[in-house]
């Protein structure tokens, strides 16, 4: 009988596959040397790190605690019923479901479980902040089913909730959907419910970007008044990229089959153990405090831009992010992205309500402070960055000035690190 090599097993992934080491290491290295203001992202924990990377990658677990379709899921049953147990208890909710792959798998589910082919949705246009799966007919959500939009008033670029009635009361949809992904302000979610309540509707809120601050209190909580909210457990939350659910108990069965088997097959274990880290790791005083610079932060940067005479839409943020209209700066989108991108402050182009020029070459920015956070930066920090964004546009032109401003950006760097030391055994 032949012997079967297993010398490969135990490698480094340095021995194994020296281009992916190295794609990591350029990776762990960009992370370091770049201001990344990118709302959506953040750095992990070393825990969550570690779970993520853990031996749960390898079992197959279809099913729920103790309900499962594969043998030996003792260890995984415990580790997801710990998440879901920390998940309810973060966000006082009923009903939590902690396997959805991302926040639109976790959007798809909520549809799937309680809508129907051709039954009505209502949600935040994209272009003035909603999200694709909010009835998009880019993504299924806009195709599967009748969607509807509202947007944003086209003088203060708020939410406007008589508009919202309005519409609601005239195509009397079977869903509301309240969330946003580039609304700088809070969103009135008890005045989203009665809106629900008056036409009927099932209320659902997408809170994928919030979800951190929700859940150290420092933001409005939607699980109180939505019959659903979905969430990441990334972006301000600050744990693995991930999506959840929660419900009240009516609808817990429905969106538990809608999840598995309905959209999905096996849950990633190694993933949901790295949320319920992420979870206890929530439910802690100095969460708290990290959440609440994450706001004064982005108070601070908008302040700052609007002394720079930076047009921010809405005037303001009462959130983590800053959406900023460039026209008055004479400069678009995409070149402000690719701009910043050689001084090593990395942003990312967005459209703006009403934007007149699409969303392919955008008149707007948006900015966020949950990884400048993460890396212990404050408000004085958000007023320098400010000035170097600003001087960046101001002396586009002259390569020896951009390259100052590229020096001080990686002094920046060095003084607030992101990985001490690497990215697998290293502190945060």
């Amino acid at each position: 009988m032949k012997t079967i090599e297993m010398a490969m097993v135990g490698e480094p992934l340095n021995v194994i596959d020296p281009e992916i080491a190295a794609t990591l290491e350029e990776e762990k290295r960009r992370q370091q040397e770049n201001l990344i203001l990118i709302a959506s992202e953040n750095l992990v924990s070393r825990a969550v790190l570690e779970a993520q990377g853990s031996v749960l990658t390898n079992k197959y677990a279809e099913g729920y605690p103790g309900r499962r379709y594969y043998g030996g899921c003792t260890y995984v049953d415990r580790a997801e019923q710990l998440a879901i147990d920390r998940a309810k208890k973060l966000f006082c909710a009923e009903h939590a479901n902690v396997q959805p792959h991302s926040g639109t798998s976790a959007n798809m589910a909520v549809y799937l479980a309680l809508l129907k082919p051709g039954d009505r949705l209502l949600g935040m246009d994209l272009s003035h902040g909603g999200h694709l799966t909010h009835g998009s007919r880019a993504s299924i959500s806009g195709r599967y089913y009748k969607s509807y939009s509202y947007g944003v008033n086209r003088d203060t670029y708020l939410i406007e909730l008589d508009e919202i009635r309005k519409i609601a009361r005239e195509i009397k949809p079977h869903l509301i959907v309240a969330g946003a992904s580039s609304y700088p302000r809070r969103i009135d979610f008890v005045g989203f419910s009665e809106i629900a309540a008056e036409t009927g509707s099932i209320f659902m809120v997408d809170m994928a970007h919030t979800t951190g601050l929700v859940a150290a209190g420092v933001h409005p909580n939607p699980v109180s008044c939505a019959d659903i909210v979905t969430a990441t457990t990334h972006k301000t939350f600050r744990g693995p990229r991930g999506g959840m659910i929660f419900c009240r108990e009516k609808y817990a069965s429905a969106i538990d089959k809608a999840v598995f088997p309905g959209l999905q097959g096996g849950p990633l274990m190694h993933i949901i153990a790295a949320k319920a880290v992420a979870f206890k790791e929530a439910d802690t005083p100095s969460y708290k405090n990290y959440q609440e610079m994450i706001l004064a932060n982005a108070r601070a940067l908008a302040d700052a831009l609007i002394g720079l005479d930076f047009n921010l839409v809405t005037g303001g943020t009462d959130t983590h992010l800053v959406l900023i209209d460039l026209r008055n700066k004479k400069i678009s989108g995409n070149e402000a992205v690719e701009l910043l991108e050689k001084v090593n402050i990395t942003i990312n182009k967005n459209v703006i309500p009403y934007d007149p020029s699409g969303a392919n070459d955008p008149s707007g920015i948006r900015l966020g402070t949950p990884m400048l956070t993460s890396r212990g930066m404050h408000p004085a920090q958000m007023k320098e960055i400010a000035s170097l964004i600003n001087e960046t546009f101001e002396q586009r032109n002259d390569e020896n000035r951009l390259a100052i401003i590229k020096q001080r950006v990686n002094e920046l760097c060095r003084e607030f690190p992101a990985y001490k030391n690497s990215v697998n055994n290293g502190d945060i």
